[in-house]
């Protein structure tokens, strides 16, 4: 875990149970280093932009948290720099609970699943909604070439902090092309086969039917 997301995550009250827990200790040693690791590396942006979609938690202006999955085409999280992370937000379903619960809170939670190799990556941040009127040029840079969707405004989020979770109880799960990836070497194997079995059942010498 980095200084910069338990700075934010470990609150009095958290810090309370810790420490009525016996784990506080353990993690003590954040408060005191220099090292943040509030900005995203190459592991980091890998994960991030090979995303098909993730988990994000905006909390409502009555203290509610609100968790939504937001998906799209591998890549469209985009990593616009070391502290900033950014989506287009497609025209949706038009409850807007996201959107309105941002502009009261810009605070933001998102988890990003990686099932096949059983890897968890958490981002603390604040988001900034910008309409395309606003930044024509942000907007183009988050919107997917040949992804036909309205394109309402970008979803800029600012990094506050993040960090991995370990893979205990993350269950393996495959998309399809990833299961097509994987199968393309038996596919290819048993083509092979099949064609070499063919050729040993094909007869040597064809007699001709006209002969006696």
């Amino acid at each position: 875990m980095s200084r910069a997301y338990s700075d934010i995550a470990f609150t009095p009250a958290v810090r309370a149970v810790q420490t009525r827990m016996g784990s506080r200790s353990g993690y003590e040693p954040l408060d005191h280093t220099d090292d943040r690791r509030n900005r995203l590396g190459a592991a980091e942006a890998a994960i991030i932009e090979a995303r098909d979609g993730f988990y994000q938690a905006t909390v409502s202006e009555s203290g509610w948290p609100y968790v939504q999955f937001r998906g799209g085409p591998p890549g469209f999280l985009k990593v616009l720099d070391a502290r900033t992370i950014g989506y287009a937000d497609f025209r949706g379903n038009v409850q807007y609970i996201s959107v309105g619960n941002l502009e009261g809170n810009n605070r933001i939670s998102i988890i990003l699943m990686d099932y096949a190799n059983r890897r968890r990556l958490k981002i603390l941040g604040r988001a900034r909604l910008v309409n395309e009127s606003d930044d024509p040029q942000l907007v183009a840079r988050l919107e997917l070439a040949h992804y036909r969707a309205r394109v309402e405004r970008a979803v800029v989020i600012d990094v506050e902090g993040y960090d991995w979770n370990c893979p205990q109880h993350i269950t393996p799960r495959f998309t399809d092309a990833e299961v097509q990836e994987m199968v393309a070497p038996l596919r290819a194997e048993i083509a092979q086969l099949t064609a070499e079995k063919q050729d040993a059942v094909r007869p040597l010498y064809m007699p001709d039917s006209g002969s006696v």
